[in-house]
């Protein structure tokens, strides 16, 4: 199984709510994806790794895909 490096699948995620009141895991989880203030956005690989940190706080998060 080859993969190819050049068709890497990416997700652009968004921070559409603020941290205040939020769970301390939960502020890592958002700290650990790069985002930091209100609407900033990342393209990350996309990987199981990411996905699940996007999951715990899909509340506070948009995915762009």
């Amino acid at each position: 199984m080859a993969k190819n490096n050049d068709t890497a699948a990416t997700v652009r995620v968004r921070l559409v709510k603020g941290l205040r009141g939020v769970q301390g895991r939960h502020r890592l989880s958002v700290k650990a994806l790069g985002l930091n203030k209100l609407n900033d956005v990342r393209e990350l690989k996309d990987s199981p790794q990411v996905r699940g940190l996007i999951n715990t706080v899909y509340y506070l998060v948009r995915v762009e895909e």
